[in-house]
């Protein structure tokens, strides 16, 4: 009877969540609920800004739009769920639903990778090459860098990564140890030998992260050094303080990221996995709209002539 158990093949998944919480999940209920309201309304605040107000038709705000509606969706793939299963004793999830989390997760993921070094660039030649910036940066180079970002998301990246992990099968334990499917818990339930898997998400992770995140760095570096030769005091700590916000954010999302899937299977404990995945699925998606743009001051002349 044991035998036949460890070898059915298995069709839903029980996402274990916060189980070593549970006296704690209201509260937990409470304030990840907050965080997602506060999320939605901050960032479809900042699309019916731009869109309504005519002063906001610049390239740097039509990819912040892209980036809010892409916030949108990355964190209702996720958080509403994860709320639900909160309420409940065991969060059931289908195979296929959970290759679709999965397959959305990443897709959003790695759009959001290529759209923050699309935006870094956006800033680079802004504070660089500030003559030049509105020939260099034109309609139709937007509209392609946006259409490029999101294609290579959902059809490079993650729509390869999802058929792969699609093709491993599960005939074991089908117990995830996180509070969505996401890839590293599914290659510990897996039967099958998850070498190429490893290996194409390794190398699919070094595009999707490390290369977008280099790109942000150089052209924040750049626009560093540039803002450092700033003779007015005033103009070097404003600017500063915009570019280092901007940074700090950046950093958090790309480094999380990158420590929790280009450290290997082995070494991963899944407290600490959990823990870097709430800050980018819950925590950038709500910090963005307000580093990036509600503390700019072109965004709260938009507010103050909305609400008058």
């Amino acid at each position: 009877m044991e035998s036949r158990n460890s070898s059915r093949m298995v069709t839903e998944f029980i996402i274990l969540g916060f189980g070593d919480l549970k006296e704690l999940s209201p509260l937990l209920f409470l304030l990840f609920g907050t965080i997602y309201l506060a999320t939605i309304c901050g960032n479809l605040l900042l699309v019916a800004l731009v869109i309504t107000q005519q002063g906001l038709r610049t390239p740097m705000y039509f990819f912040l739009v892209n980036l809010s509606c892409l916030e949108i969706c990355y964190t209702s793939n996720i958080v509403p769920r994860m709320l639900v299963d909160l309420l409940r004793e065991n969060g059931v999830i289908s195979m296929v639903g959970c290759i679709i989390q999965l397959y959305f997760f990443g897709a959003l993921g790695s759009t959001e990778c290529y759209l923050l070094a699309v935006m870094s660039y956006d800033r680079y030649l802004a504070v660089c090459w500030p003559l030049h910036y509105p020939t260099l940066m034109h309609r139709a180079l937007c509209g392609g860098l946006v259409i490029a970002s999101w294609l290579s998301g959902f059809i490079v990246a993650a729509a390869f990564q999802a058929a792969m992990v699609s093709s491993l099968n599960f005939c074991g334990d089908n117990e995830i140890d996180h509070f969505f499917c996401d890839l590293k818990p599914l290659q510990k339930l897996s039967c099958s030998d998850p070498y190429l898997v490893n290996l194409v998400c390794m190398n699919l992770t070094a595009l999707v992260t490390l290369a977008p995140f280099g790109l942000t760095l150089v052209s924040y570096w750049r626009i560093l050094s540039v803002i450092l030769h700033i003779t007015s005091e005033t103009g070097r700590q404003k600017s500063f303080s915009t570019c280092s916000s901007h940074l700090v954010v950046v950093t958090l999302f790309y480094g999380t990221l990158i420590l929790v899937y280009a450290v290997p299977l082995a070494g991963q404990v899944p407290a600490v996995n959990k823990t870097f995945s709430l800050l980018y699925t819950i925590v950038t998606p709500m910090c963005n709209p307000l580093v990036y743009s509600l503390k700019n001051r072109d965004v709260k002349e938009a507010l103050r002539k909305l609400w008058i």
